[in-house]
């Protein structure tokens, strides 16, 4: 059952071909949004780009077509939104489409998982580009309609929602580009929520955990069984509900969060604060700084473990 609770609101979901992206696409379509679906139509290590989407090969034309036929509103986009054209071009396609653009939705990623000493360059900076340019910049032309909105005494009623991961929260063996990404993703969450809020925009995170095809092997074995009620706890559509929510009118005080989303578990994530602390008032000596840190040591939680971890 639907409320339509983003009725009238236009959203824009990035990687939304498969996977999340493709969920949070239907979810808002069946709320009342009218959706910008992109995605650029690669392999899940990101090789293979496409022809920039035009081809009937990239599948947020399906996405697209799945909308239409359930009633709803969509427009693909298949550009490449680590670049600067491509992500003006899908906040331009929002507004020359449906007018306006209400709600951004950072989704789009790929993995190249290697152990640190044999990670090349070239899929370091490929996963940096893709999670983190490809959070940065659609955020970045969006947040300067929203601005112009704003100085034109048209205060926007926007949010974005930015794609983190438990890796970013906590880390994760073998892959150290990914954890690095989207670590880098809270911090862009909360300086953004910040910088942004004086235009009337919103800017949270989710970490989600569910089955797609960069985590297939790892949920490969959580289908939903017989007689569990047919709750599959990994599917991707268990996440999107919050999202929706995030994206819509209802959640108008809520900015600078971050969302761990799990089947069906949702919990406020609360990053680094300050813990044990000590204060000489003038400067230590090694030996010193040694003892006091191993003293603050003993009174600090543990850390939560890195994903992978023995």
């Amino acid at each position: 059952m639907t409320s339509g609770i983003c009725a009238g609101r236009v959203v824009a979901v990035t990687g939304a071909g498969r996977g999340l992206g493709r969920a949070h696409a239907l979810a808002h379509a069946a709320e009342g949004a009218r959706v910008v679906v992109n995605d650029l139509g690669v392999r899940a290590d990101g090789s293979g780009a496409p022809d920039g989407g035009a081809g009937a090969g990239n599948p947020a034309y399906a996405v697209v077509d799945e909308i239409r036929a359930a009633g709803g509103e969509a427009v693909a986009h298949g550009g490449d939104i680590a670049t600067s054209e491509g992500a003006a071009s899908l906040v331009a396609t929002a507004l020359d489409t449906y007018g306006r653009l209400d709600a951004l939705v950072n989704n789009a990623g790929f993995l190249r998982d290697r152990m640190l000493v044999n990670l090349d360059q070239d899929d370091w900076d490929a996963v940096l580009r893709v999670h983190l340019t490809g959070h940065f910049l659609p955020l970045k032309h969006a947040a300067a309609h929203w601005r112009a909105e704003a100085k034109a005494g048209r205060v926007p009623h926007a949010c974005v929602v930015n794609t983190s991961s438990g890796a970013g929260l906590l880390g994760s063996v073998g892959q150290g580009n990914y954890s690095a990404a989207k670590a880098g993703i809270l911090g862009l969450t909360l300086v953004a929520a910040v910088e942004l809020a004086a235009y009337g925009v919103r800017v949270n995170a989710i970490a989600p955990a569910a089955r797609t095809r960069m985590t297939e092997r790892t949920f490969a074995d959580t289908m939903a069984a017989p007689g569990d009620g047919g709750f599959d706890a990994m599917a991707p559509e268990n996440v999107s509900p919050l999202v929706v929510w995030l994206c819509s009118t209802a959640s108008a005080d809520v900015t600078g969060r971050v969302f761990e989303a799990e089947a069906g578990r949702i919990t406020v994530m609360e990053g680094w604060r300050a813990g044990p602390t000590a204060d000489k008032g003038a400067r230590w000596t090694p030996a010193e700084a040694g003892e006091t840190a191993r003293a603050l040591l003993a009174d600090a939680g543990t850390p939560g473990p890195v994903y992978g971890a023995r």
